[in-house]
């Protein structure tokens, strides 16, 4: 059952070096405070589970938490490259980066499997593309009632699931709404569960679209208003678009990159 922490003892209790995590959220509801303790704890040789990284795994990258990226598509959306995600994978900076990549269906079924307590997923996909010679993770299976040659993928497991949500009751339900993405399926597939919220409530109105994780699957809720910027909570903020652009040149340079981290998350505790 889940208990209402601090977000530095949720992080101290339930993320440990070595570990596989994914910190998951699509457009909003993104991690970053989760994601800023763990870097703030040096907390190291993570590996990160994502399917879209963005700025959250930049920084988490930049600041060598990761050893290995399991993911299916990165960049700073909307502006471009991640700089510091680039570095570590070209020139090993500031450690070695090994990666995982797969096709997005690819990304959301070992998710699926891994929810549902399967091996494996299997999916039309894969077809015409070198990912299934660079990852052992993908493979290919034949279907017993018709023949067919289908793409296998492994069920993704993560040793700890992050997200952030709008709401918690004080039994550790958690609600969240808006683009949901596969937050639901990532934590289900987790060993263990922290969810960032913007609030305790008393009771969990009813919201159109909203998903809720009974208090049964989460291991920990931490109250973190804001925890999702520059990202944005749907009701309660909106996206900082000046934040992703001036990540650009920030995270350009490595010194640059390291002076914001100390001044922005290391110090700002």
């Amino acid at each position: 059952m889940a208990e209402i922490l601090s977000l530095q003892e949720a992080v101290a209790r339930l993320v440990r070096p070595g570990q596989t995590v994914a910190m998951e959220g699509f457009t909003h509801l993104i991690p970053f405070a989760a994601a800023h303790e763990v870097i703030r704890q040096g907390i190291t040789d993570l590996t990160l589970v994502r399917m879209t990284p963005d700025v959250i795994y930049d920084q988490l990258i930049g600041m060598g938490a990761a050893r290995k990226l399991v993911f299916s598509w990165g960049g700073n959306p909307g502006v471009g490259s991640l700089h510091r995600f680039r570095d570590a994978v070209e020139n090993g900076w500031p450690r070695p980066l090994e990666l995982d990549e797969h096709s997005h269906a690819g990304m959301a079924n070992r998710y699926v499997a891994g929810a549902s307590r399967l091996p494996f997923a299997v999916l039309r996909g894969y077809r015409g593309s070198d990912l299934p010679t660079r990852s052992a993770t993908i493979s290919t299976v034949r279907c017993p009632f018709t023949g067919e040659e289908l793409a296998a993928v492994a069920a993704v497991n993560p040793d700890v699931t992050v997200i952030h949500a709008q709401r918690a009751d004080r039994a550790g339900n958690v609600q969240l709404w808006g683009l949901v993405g596969i937050q639901k399926e990532a934590a289900l597939a987790a060993d263990r569960v922290l969810v960032t919220v913007e609030e305790i409530v008393d009771t969990l109105d009813p919201r159109p679209g909203a998903v809720v994780l009974p208090a049964w699957a989460v291991h920990a809720v931490a109250v973190a208003p804001g925890g999702s910027h520059p990202s944005y909570t749907a009701g309660y903020s909106v996206r900082d678009n000046d934040f992703y652009q001036a990540w650009d040149p920030i995270s350009r340079d490595r010194e640059t990159f390291l002076a914001w981290m100390r001044t922005h998350v290391l110090e700002a505790a």
